[in-house]
């Protein structure tokens, strides 16, 4: 088949080069992006009487068709065409004739691509939002259901205090947080237009790159051609917002393993989000879990491969910046299936609160506590941890635990304890003590509740705005 740019050339191009170079297979997912910018290029064209508007019209309606062909599955991509790009062009030639031909005129492919690209991104930050959001929403009705359910807090994967099984949960709802957070700065530079740099230099066209960024609804234009073709640095963001969730996700995952295994016992996932053994039938696995945990590798390595590509390529467009596609187009799939899955898991998981409160009476997760209440009668606090140290360490050789002690057995341990040390070490005082604006007493964990319904509910602000603007591009 005849290239579009096949002019200068005098022999047809090796099979192996056209497959080693083709982006079809990845990057037919833009074809709304390119269609709605070919769209908007072909009226900017027709305003500035570089081409008519019986062109334009023809255009317009033959990428119509070309949209209602690929939405039905029934558009053939060829690899011999290379990209989306020449893929519809060519399409379109064929079916209008020589206004399909004039379509490109005024602007390359080197700008074509990365218009397709920005729009594209700017519409998987508002997915992605919508994701936290839902995620967010998860966590806090989880929160909410097992409010009064203690659970031991963990410092190297020892016991270490107790704490509001709420209290964990909206940790994870504050690290989703952080990564909503990141979301505007990659729409903001995604929400630049390149469109108009041409391959690199600008156009000697009149065109009018104002008019094409008001119909593309983007907030701004590239001040500089090379810049505008050259620049993946929003990808790169988005790479680096793509890894710290899976980096969150991968730590609740890990947790869920956990927690879900008999040697913990503190939770059950349902069963449409596990699987069984091909030999032990007694299995359930939380395999989700793990693939989400072995895909967060998956998606550093997509950052590190494209920081990786861009760092010696000189100014300005180079093939190598066709690697910018597969890494981020995957990382976009990874992360909505990883957010996805994982609210789905939350709603549908079982807390054994019974089986935590039984673990924290049989360990020493109190002695904080216990120094803390020495302290608080004049101790030094260096010296009651040295005691209760001790006291630890004579319930180890008997067997038992603090709260098996008598009020005899504090007092020989130290004058400074008094009756009222039985009330103050229970897991439920030693929750309820922590209610500094931080901690995890029941108060607290309310707050953080409140505080994260008005935080969603400014996310979801945020998206609105982001969605008005990505629908009113036309495609």
């Amino acid at each position: 088949m005849a290239k579009l740019w096949g002019g200068r050339f005098t022999k047809g191009t090796d099979k192996a080069v056209e497959d080693f170079t083709s982006s079809i297979a990845f990057d037919a997912r833009m074809y709304a992006e390119d269609i709605a910018g070919s769209k908007a290029h072909a009226k900017m064209l027709a305003k500035q009487n570089i081409i008519s508007q019986k062109d334009c019209d023809d255009i317009v309606a033959g990428l119509t068709k070309i949209k209602g062909q690929i939405d039905a599955g029934e558009f053939p991509f060829s690899v011999s065409l290379e990209d989306i790009h020449m893929n519809i062009e060519k399409r379109l030639t064929d079916d209008i004739g020589e206004a399909g031909g004039r379509l490109h005129t005024g602007r390359s492919r080197n700008d074509q691509c990365a218009v397709d690209l920005h729009m594209y991104v700017r519409r998987a930050v508002t997915h992605m939002g919508e994701l936290i959001v839902d995620m967010q929403k998860a966590l806090i009705e989880v929160s909410e259901k097992y409010s009064d359910v203690i659970m031991p807090g963990y410092t190297h994967l020892q016991r270490a205090q107790p704490v509001l099984f709420a209290h964990h949960m909206m940790a994870y709802f504050s690290m989703l947080e952080r990564d909503f957070d990141r979301l505007p700065l990659v729409f903001k530079h995604a929400d630049i237009m390149p469109l108009g740099a041409g391959a690199l230099a600008g156009s000697t066209y009149g065109i009018d790159q104002t008019y094409t960024q008001q119909l593309l609804a983007f907030s701004r234009i590239y001040e500089n051609s090379m810049d505008a073709v050259s620049d993946r640095d929003y990808v790169v963001e988005f790479l680096s917002f793509a890894s710290l969730v899976m980096m969150h996700l991968s730590r609740l995952s890990e947790e869920l393993i956990l927690w879900s295994t008999n040697e913990f016992g503190f939770i059950e996932l349902d069963d449409a989000h596990c699987t069984g053994s091909s030999i032990m039938p007694q299995k359930k696995n939380p395999d989700v879990c793990e693939l989400v945990r072995g895909k967060t590798g998956r998606t550093y390595g997509h950052l590190l491969g494209l920081l990786t590509t861009l760092k010696g390529l000189p100014l300005t467009y180079n093939k190598d910046m066709q690697e910018d596609k597969e890494g981020i187009f995957d990382a976009i799939d990874t992360v909505t299936f990883a957010l996805s899955i994982n609210t789905a898991m939350l709603r549908g998981m079982t807390v054994n609160g019974k089986r935590m409160h039984a673990v924290l009476n049989d360990d020493f997760s109190n002695a904080t506590d216990m120094a803390d209440y020495l302290a608080k009668k004049g101790v030094p606090f260096r010296e009651a941890h040295e005691i209760v140290g001790s006291a630890v360490q004579h319930c180890i050789q008997k067997g038992c635990v603090l709260l098996d002690l008598s009020v005899d057995d504090f007092k020989a341990i130290s004058s400074h304890f008094d009756a009222d040390i039985l009330d103050a070490i229970t897991i439920e005082a030693c929750v309820a003590g922590r209610n500094n604006y931080s901690g995890t007493a029941p108060e607290c964990v309310e707050r953080q509740r409140q505080v994260g319904k008005q935080l969603i509910a400014d996310e979801e602000a945020q998206i609105a705005k982001w969605t008005a603007i990505i629908t009113s591009v036309e495609e």
